[in-house]
């Protein structure tokens, strides 16, 4: 494995250990409570810890194509999640979620940051990164 693709593995575990401590610190230390829509982003999110961790350890560039997968849904989850927080139209058809609304913002920084925006960036910097790996792949072989 060359060290591109060595680089490009840590800095997708990078970002995955980095939105999952963010998530941990919101809810944990922060106290707030994650509503569903959260929850299936973590649940998307926290395996990349492990299995980029491990794919990094083993020089496993392959793991890209279970990454993209993984990253893609988790982006697609978040990118709703954000819509129905900001867009008033989807907020008033936004389903019932849970004990916590998926409407509510615990955090807006800047006016348009909030918890499932930085999921967001997350997955799609794992997306990308992802698809680089696939393409270095092929170009080597």
């Amino acid at each position: 494995m060359t060290k591109k693709l060595e680089n490009l593995l840590l800095f997708m575990w990078t970002v995955a250990l980095t939105a999952t401590l963010g998530s941990l610190y919101f809810s944990e230390i922060r106290g707030y409570e994650p509503c569903d829509l959260c929850w299936y982003q973590r649940i998307l999110m926290y395996p990349l810890v492990l299995v980029l961790g491990i794919a990094y350890v083993q020089k496993n560039p392959r793991i890209a194509m279970t990454t993209l997968a993984f990253s893609v849904i988790g982006g697609c989850i978040s990118a709703y999640h954000y819509s129905i927080q900001k867009l008033s139209f989807m907020q008033e058809a936004a389903p019932a979620c849970g004990r916590v609304p998926c409407t509510g913002q615990y955090i807006n920084y800047a006016g348009f940051i909030t918890i499932p925006f930085l999921a967001l960036i997350a997955f799609i910097l794992i997306a990308i990164t992802s698809v680089i790996v696939l393409k270095t792949i092929k170009e080597e072989n």
